[in-house]
């Protein structure tokens, strides 16, 4: 499990989708597809992390261990 890097996926997606929007309105549609698509790559990614912590970490653990990716995230 890693939650650091379901954070920092999360983290990756959100940009790409903010990116995607603003060249949505450039009028750049090959860009903002290229990058919707990155977007949905980084969201899958985390998905897939976050579905094995579910099931493989008892809540208290995730709770800290989530608490300490974000933390980490926001450091760097």
């Amino acid at each position: 499990m890693n939650l650091e890097e379901a954070a920092r996926q999360l983290r990756m997606a959100a940009h790409d989708a903010e990116v995607s929007f603003d060249l949505v309105g450039l009028g750049d549609l090959e860009r903002a597809h290229e990058n919707a698509i990155t977007a949905r790559a980084a969201i899958d990614a985390a998905e897939l992390l976050l579905r094995d912590a579910m099931t493989s970490v008892p809540a208290q653990e995730a709770a800290e261990a989530g608490e300490r990716a974000v933390e980490a995230l926001d450091q760097s």
